[in-house]
């Protein structure tokens, strides 16, 4: 086994990491063999106002194999169920959690209520993950390790987005962190 790759006998993991840390590229690794893979985007379609955000997702795209199947889109519960027992690679939760909370135009309803929409959200996902028959890879963000935001928005992001990990992590069965490219399986 090489260093940061896990016990290869996992059948769900979740790659977590910060921003440009590697956690895309190595989960992109862990989908990657001969079974189909389906890429599973919750993000945002990227636009000319964002070309930050653009420029990111064309850079993902320019990476995947091309007989890699593409869903865009915030549900992933069935992008995963219709993946039949292909590998699944959804990347990434913390744009889903976004996307949800946009959908629902819930940013400025008061916290409690932020966490019912985000956690209603969540549990078809979990079963899906759970019943998932293939290997699936879930790519998210560890945003809890830094300056507590500013704005509300940015703490209200932070927790929603801790707490789907730790759900989401519940279910995997390994977790690997990557910081600076390199990978600890946790």
């Amino acid at each position: 086994m090489s260093a940061g790759q896990g016990s290869g006998a996992w059948r769900s993991v979740l790659v977590t990491g910060g921003v440009r840390s590697g956690k895309s590229t190595h989960a992109e690794r862990l989908a990657a063999g001969p079974d189909p893979v389906v890429y599973v985007a919750p993000g945002p379609v990227p636009d000319a106002e964002d070309p930050d955000w653009a420029a990111r997702v064309a850079a993902h795209r320019e990476r995947r194999p091309a007989g890699w199947r593409t869903v865009e889109g915030h549900d992933v519960a069935a992008a995963v169920a219709s993946a039949g027992p292909a590998t699944v690679l959804l990347d990434c939760l913390g744009t889903w959690v976004t996307a949800v909370v946009d959908a629902a135009q819930a940013w400025d309803h008061p916290d409690e209520e932020l966490r019912a929409v985000v956690a209603g959200a969540l549990e078809p996902v979990l079963e899906a993950v759970r019943q998932h028959p293939g290997r699936l890879v879930v790519v998210t963000n560890e945003v809890g390790m830094g300056i507590v935001p500013e704005h509300r928005s940015g703490r209200v992001f932070r927790d929603l987005l801790g707490t789907a990990n730790q759900r989401v992590a519940a279910v995997c069965d390994e977790v690997h962190l990557v910081v600076a490219g390199r990978v600890l399986v946790l």
